[in-house]
């Protein structure tokens, strides 16, 4: 009996990237914010969603009033076509600002938003840890970590 070992990739398919690569194509279409610049835009309207797993939020903290929708969900609460989708994927000019840990997983998402026509989709760059840092509102942080929260001054 003779096996044959089948070619799993088309003769004309580019040939496999690095993740490197693949995150380098995905934030070379996006306009990333600074935390801040996310900040007034998300104070503006502009929809702050958080795709950190729950004991990733529970550790760190979160940002109060940041719309939380884990990543493995994240095309399908916001294509503004899917019978899943949230109240607030009125439509594809819908602004989305994606925020992670550390503004990696965050880019790759908010490229996937792009593909399915959320042209304004984009992330914070350095993620919820550089949100922090900068002094902008979270909550939920670990012991002896003080937090700023409030209105936004």
């Amino acid at each position: 009996m003779v096996t044959r070992v089948l070619e799993t990739r088309a003769p004309d398919a580019r040939p496999p990237r690095t993740i490197d690569e693949v995150l380098a194509d995905a934030r070379a279409r996006l306009q990333r914010l600074s935390p801040e610049a996310a900040y007034d835009r998300w104070r503006e309207g502009a929809l702050l969603v958080d795709i950190r797993p729950a004991a990733q939020r529970a550790d760190e903290g979160e940002v109060p009033g940041a719309l939380v929708i884990e990543r493995n969900v994240l095309e399908w609460r916001l294509d503004p076509a899917s019978g899943a989708r949230i109240p607030q994927a009125t439509g594809h000019d819908v602004r989305v600002i994606v925020l992670c840990s550390e503004g990696y997983t965050s880019s790759l998402a908010a490229a996937a938003l792009q593909d399915l026509g959320l042209v304004h989709a984009t992330d914070v760059a350095g993620g919820f840890h550089a949100w922090r840092a900068a002094g902008l509102p979270v909550t939920g942080l670990p012991a002896g970590r003080a937090a700023r929260t409030g209105s936004g001054s």
